[in-house]
């Protein structure tokens, strides 16, 4: 048994000779075309290089194009001159100028000897493919491609529009059922030359030539009406990232590559001397015996391919950053906003860091300033509190907060006065947990002494925007953990929601409260409420609060010390 090997060639000339040279020494044909892009002299140089091997030939050249009916003629003509030049040959393998063999030729020949009816190739139907990454599956063979898709891109979707429109379908022609694959193959010669040799070929050529991306469809679509004794997989490692573009591998892969137990890979880097030196030397051959399993790797791709298109929660790389929805969430760790607390309480931020942990900031969106905890004037991740910085991406600086703090609870306070862009950012991050005592923002104008018709204006103007917001948090695009409280529900019993946050919150001490912050004095401020509806404002964020007389608020019975004996 004999195994000629048709390699498709188009740069990186002085590894396509390593290859040949490899091939050739263990005994196997190798029939090579080389892209008629290749400028004459370094195609006569290749060629006069490899003079010296008796059981290798060139064949007529083609300009060759990705996706372009181009590669399937090449094949079509070295496989032709492989099958006349060699008969010999039982086994017929495509390779490319940057596929390299991972294990033992003589190993692979083995293989082959103990299936001589087998034939290697992917052909699976386009219902069942899964890997065709902003494609066409079906289209591709009822519509006409005759435009290059890298080159003219732009005529070739107006071109496919303009088929979609028209209703126009190609016939499929009788007795086909379109199949998809990889292009590299391995076929027994019998199927290669009954394919090449079909009295119908003229008309499955034709058909073909307008097929997109036919070499990942005509042999795998014929080689179903020539062979029964197909499987269908490719003895190639070939690997493809989100876009569909290959996979290059490096010197860094070595190991990855040996634990496939694959025959050949592809696509190498043509200046990765490590892999070359180790897998095209006899010495380094290890004769595994063991069957292809290209799965012992693809949980690694699946990861990479993973990083590379989500990364790490909460962290933009510079690829994924433009592009909205690339992101693996917005931020990487929990964190807790406190809506109307301040206002609420005395001292609620140094209470609260002694409670929960963590870093407890004021407002981070303010207008005036970034108020970072302590009010520093900068912060982890260089940030700083001017507020042009901040505003100029309010979504990166919260991003850029949470993860530069990692390993760090950080709470901030937010309000309506503050900058409101960030509320549907933080409403759809389920890191964020949100406690809002709605109308507290009343509280700071009651205590104030202004002109009470400005007051009112205000007051007008922050209840709406705090409406605003509650309809954002409570929409049906909200991810975030959010608890609202009314002033009027939360001054009659504080300590409830207090301890439910704590809770939920967790922290150094997750415990029952035996300590709660002083509630600001809010005596006469249901006669205030009363007389903004009085000015024509209806106060109705804050909830049911008395209008003549404020709630009693209930206080903790401190019971007396006793002594057991």
């Amino acid at each position: 048994m004999s195994l000629g090997v048709v390699m498709l060639v188009h740069d990186a000339l002085d590894r396509a000779e390593q290859l040949v040279r490899h091939w050739s020494k263990h005994d196997c044909p190798v029939v090579i075309h080389v892209d008629k892009r290749v400028k004459r002299r370094p195609y006569a140089r290749f060629v006069n290089a490899l003079s010296d091997l008796e059981n290798v030939r060139f064949c007529g050249r083609h300009k060759c194009e990705w996706g372009t009916w181009s590669l399937v003629n090449a094949s079509q003509t070295a496989s032709e001159l492989m099958l006349k030049s060699f008969p010999h040959v039982s086994h017929v393998f495509l390779a490319s100028g940057s596929c390299l063999p991972l294990r033992p030729v003589s190993e692979m020949l083995r293989y082959l000897n103990a299936r001589p009816r087998t034939n290697f190739i992917e052909s699976v139907t386009t219902e069942d493919v899964p890997w065709t990454v902003g494609g066409l599956d079906r289209e591709r063979f009822t519509l006409r491609f005759p435009f290059s898709w890298k080159r003219r891109r732009w005529v070739f979707d107006r071109y496919v529009n303009l088929q979609r429109r028209l209703n126009i379908k190609r016939k499929v022609p009788a007795g086909l059922v379109p199949h998809l694959g990889s292009q590299w193959w391995c076929l027994t010669r019998k199927t290669l030359s009954d394919i090449l040799h079909d009295p119908d070929r003229e008309s499955y050529d034709r058909y073909f030539k307008k097929v997109w991306i036919p070499d990942e469809s005509y042999y795998q679509t014929l080689v179903r009406l020539h062979s029964t004794d197909i499987e269908s997989r490719s003895l190639t490692l070939s690997k493809f990232d989100y876009q569909g573009k290959p996979h290059i591998f490096y010197d860094d892969h070595l190991q990855l590559l040996r634990r496939s137990d694959c025959f050949v890979a592809r696509k190498i880097w043509p200046k990765a001397d490590k892999l070359y030196d180790s897998f095209l030397s006899d010495s380094a051959a290890i004769m595994t015996g063991a069957e292809p399993n290209p799965g012992k790797i693809d949980r690694i791709f699946s990861k990479a391919v993973e990083r590379r298109t989500r990364g790490r929660s909460g962290l933009f790389m510079q690829s994924r950053f433009p592009r909205m929805g690339f992101e693996n969430g917005l931020t990487g760790t929990p964190y807790a906003i406190f809506e109307g607390f301040t206002e609420v309480f005395e001292d609620f931020e140094p209470w609260l860091e002694r409670t929960i942990g963590g870093r407890v900031h004021g407002h981070l969106y303010a207008p005036d300033r970034v108020q970072f905890a302590g009010r520093q004037t900068d912060f982890s991740g260089a940030l700083t509190d001017s507020v042009s910085l901040r505003d100029y991406d309010p979504r990166a600086f919260l991003t850029n907060l949470i993860w530069s703090t990692r390993g760090e609870r950080q709470s901030f306070q937010f309000g309506p006065t503050d900058n409101q862009d960030i509320s549907w950012d933080v409403a759809k991050d389920p890191n964020a947990y949100i406690s809002v005592i709605s109308g507290a923002w009343s509280v700071p104008l009651y205590r104030s002494t202004g002109n009470f018709s400005e007051i009112r204006r205000e007051a007008a103007r922050l209840q709406k925007i705090e409406s605003d917001h509650l309809d954002i948090l409570r929409s049906g695009y909200s991810r975030a953990r959010v608890r609202v409280w009314t002033l009027a529900d939360f001054v009659q019993n504080p300590m409830e929601p207090l301890q439910l946050i704590l809770d939920e919150i967790g922290g150094r001490m997750n415990t029952r409260l035996t300590e709660a912050p002083k509630l600001v004095p809010l005596d006469g401020f249901g006669q205030f409420l009363q007389n903004l509806k009085n000015q024509g404002m209806q106060p109705y964020l804050m909830g049911d609060y008395p209008p003549g007389a404020d709630p009693v608020i209930p206080q903790r019975e401190i019971r007396k010390p006793y002594l057991i004996q």
